[in-house]
Order: C-alpha cells, then structure tokens, then sequence
C-alpha cells in the first residue's frame, strides 16, 4: 500500500465536521482489521444503463469520444449487455440496454421522481465493480458493516443475480451501486453475462464507421482513460456519501476543496495503491454548501443542489484525461481533442478552461450531457506534470458552466 490510511491527512480548505473526521479514521481501522483492503483491488469495470435502442447510438458516441471499443457482446433474460475496453489495466464499461421497452427497476422508478429525469427514465450510470479475492468473504464483512446486498432472488435486472458479480443496494446517499467479483477482467466471457451475440451487418456498420471517425480526426490515441467519476449530491448528504463509499471500497479521503464563488464543495476519493488514477479511477463527491430552503434567505449560486433536485442523486460527470503535449507545437492537445470533436457536431458548454504556460497546471471542459446516458463528457490534460488533482478556479468554471446549460424549471426538458 503506498499509503499509510492512519496518518494520511487530508488535502483542501473544505472544514469537515468531527464526526467525519472520528468515523473517517474508525472505517479506515475496521477494514484493515477485518482484511477488506487486502481483499479488494482496483476498480474494473464501470456501469451504465441506457433507454431500448439507445444502446448502439451510445457506443457510437463513445467510439468518437472517448477510447472505449467494443470487445463482447451479450443478451440476458432482460438486457442487451455491451462490454467495452481500452487498455487491459483500464477499467471495462459495461453499457445495459433493456430488451423492452416496458423495462422497469429503480432506476426508472428513481428517475421519474425527478423533473429532468424523466425525459430518459431508464438512464442512468449504475456503479463500479471492484475486484476482490474473495467474493463470498468480502460479502460477508461488508454486510457485517450493515451493508445490504441485492437479493439475486428478487432482482428485476439479471445482472444482479450473476453468481461472478454480487452488488450492493442503491445508496441512499448516491444511487449508485458497487459490485465485487473476483472472474478475471481480461475475457469478459469469464463473467457469464448471458448468451454471446453478434451485431446485425449494418449495427457493424455503423459502429465500425464510428471507430474510424475517431481515428480520422486524430484524436483517439490523445484521449486515454477515464480519471475521475463525479457524483453530486445533496448539501446534507455530503459527509455520509463520502463516509459510505469508504466503507464499501479501499479507497481513502483525498481532500476537499470549499468553492465558495458556487455555493459548493469537491471532495476526491483515490486508491492508495495505484499511481494512475486510469488504472482505478478517482471518485469525487460534489455537494453545495447550503441546502436549498437554507440558501433562500442568502441567495447565492446552487447549481449542484439544483442538478440534485431535478435529475437526482447521480452520476454527473466521466472526466477523461487527455495526452499532454502539444498538437503540431500549435496548441495544447485538450484544445486540439475539442476542436475536432466540434467539426463533427458535438456540443461543449463553454471553452476550454485553465492555462498551460512554462508552469504545471490544468485544462478542461464540459461537454454537453448525453442524450443517450444524461453523463457530461470532461476532458483533462494535466500539463507540464501537474500533481494536484484540480485547482478550485478551474472547478468554480466549470460548475458555473453546467449550471447555465441546466434549465431548472419544474416540467421542462433539456435541449
């Protein structure tokens, strides 16, 4: 482990309360009493739910936008389940779609209790698998850290009655799941995720035109892996979203960062044992400061609390990390990655963000959301070795970006 979880101190000006403080380092003792950061490893597939014949329009977003490729494809009692890889140490994403149309879990039942959910009711990010040595003991100790499990017997979703994948029940706090298997991540057929299937000629097609589109705009060896997921939640939520996930995983308290101009915090999960957050990427937690009948007598900036409000507890945000260096010695390759992506139609919320002179620092943007997983895009380039994880003026931009793009009004659709 390359660090010492008990004497680790956090990074950021954000003031966590001594609860946080007390139970942060008591969940830190109890897994390594109980053995659970011996069990667990890097995180190795990531999740995400689509709408019925969302599923081949969201690879082809993904074959232009990011490095995922297809690699297995399969159908279960309930779900066409698409398996997608990068680089082997890379997480896989696994994207569902539902057979019918008349599909129904939580996520849909979630979903529709949210005013801008409902337009995609059965989109949505689900969770991460971990990989563990032993599955049936790391069940075991999390559940006696009362931590519920998803009863195979009662799953609506054949996913979560896979003997190889066992899953936690939603978070109250998030939404999200995690999962744990101990298959190899090299073959996903070693994951019995149904029967294996073949695209139609023209699915083939049209993803394999996808693919090339993305090595046509010379793009697709710039945009590595995924850096960091972002979740937001609720203003009150924050500390037992954070406290909870530290629970579930390996995964230690990074720091927080109070962005007073927006009304919000960023507080950054990491692994501890790997030195790129490709190979197990970093889980942020973003949350206003005020919650909502609070900020009414102050009146300040609340984009995170309003996103919560009308989409949900969720997933926000897939950050890519982009190549450092410059295109052609003309401009950085963040800028370079965003530039093609616009000749092809796709929509960022504003411009690229940050500088990159003599000096480490960083460059990101907002894509607009998906229209088939709701999930904004960011790409990252951290330039010139920068070690920090972000910098609070870059993330002050980028929330006020996204809070313009979301129209917060009860009944409306996004564009």
């Amino acid at each position: 482990m390359g660090i010492d979880l008990l004497k680790q101190s956090p990074q950021g000006d954000k003031r966590n309360s001594e609860f946080f403080e007390e139970y942060r380092l008591k969940i830190y003792e109890r897994r390594l009493r109980l053995g659970l950061d011996q069990l667990l490893g890097n995180i190795r597939a990531l999740i995400v739910h689509v709408e019925t014949a969302d599923g081949l329009p969201y690879l082809s977003e993904l074959a232009v936008m990011t490095p995922y490729r297809l690699i297995g494809s399969y159908i279960s009692a309930t779900h066409r389940i698409f398996v997608l890889g990068s680089k082997p140490t890379f997480p896989r994403l696994i994207v569902m779609e539902p057979l019918a149309a008349s599909y129904e879990d939580e996520i849909k039942q979630l979903n529709m209790m949210y005013p801008l959910a409902r337009r995609k009711p059965n989109a949505r990010y689900v969770g991460e698998v971990f990989h563990t040595s032993d599955l049936q003991c790391t069940q075991e100790l999390l559940e006696s850290c009362n931590i519920r499990f998803n009863d195979p017997g009662e799953s609506t979703n054949s996913l979560y009655a896979l003997e190889a994948l066992h899953f936690s029940v939603p978070s109250d706090f998030t939404h999200n799941r995690v999962g744990y298997s101990q298959r190899p991540f090299e073959d996903p057929d070693e994951w019995e995720l149904g029967q294996p299937f073949q695209l139609t000629g023209p699915e083939q097609k049209r993803l394999k035109e996808q693919e090339e589109l993305g090595d046509a705009l010379g793009i697709s060896h710039l945009i590595e892996g995924v850096d960091h997921m972002a979740t937001r939640v609720l203003a009150g939520e924050r500390e037992d979203a954070i406290l909870e996930f530290l629970t579930l995983s390996n995964y230690y308290f990074w720091g927080a960062y109070n962005i007073e101009e927006m009304n919000s915090s960023t507080n950054v999960t990491r692994h501890p044992a790997v030195k790129d957050d490709k190979c197990s990427p970093a889980k942020v937690f973003t949350a206003n400061n005020t919650p909502s009948f609070v900020n009414s007598f102050e009146n300040l900036p609340m984009p995170t609390e309003d996103f919560v409000r009308n989409f949900g507890r969720r997933m926000h945000h897939i950050a890519y990390e982009v190549t450092d260096g410059d295109h052609n010695n003309e401009q950085k390759n963040v800028d370079f990655v965003v530039e093609q992506l616009r000749t092809h139609g796709i929509s960022f919320l504003a411009k690229v963000i940050g500088e990159c002179g003599d000096q480490p620092d960083l460059k990101q943007i907002f894509s607009k959301h998906s229209e088939y997983s709701v999930l904004i895009t960011e790409y990252v380039e951290r330039c010139h070795g920068f070690e920090g994880f972000f910098t609070r003026k870059n993330v002050a931009s980028l929330t006020e970006a996204a809070g313009r793009d979301e129209r917060y009004h009860h009944g409306h659709v996004f564009d």
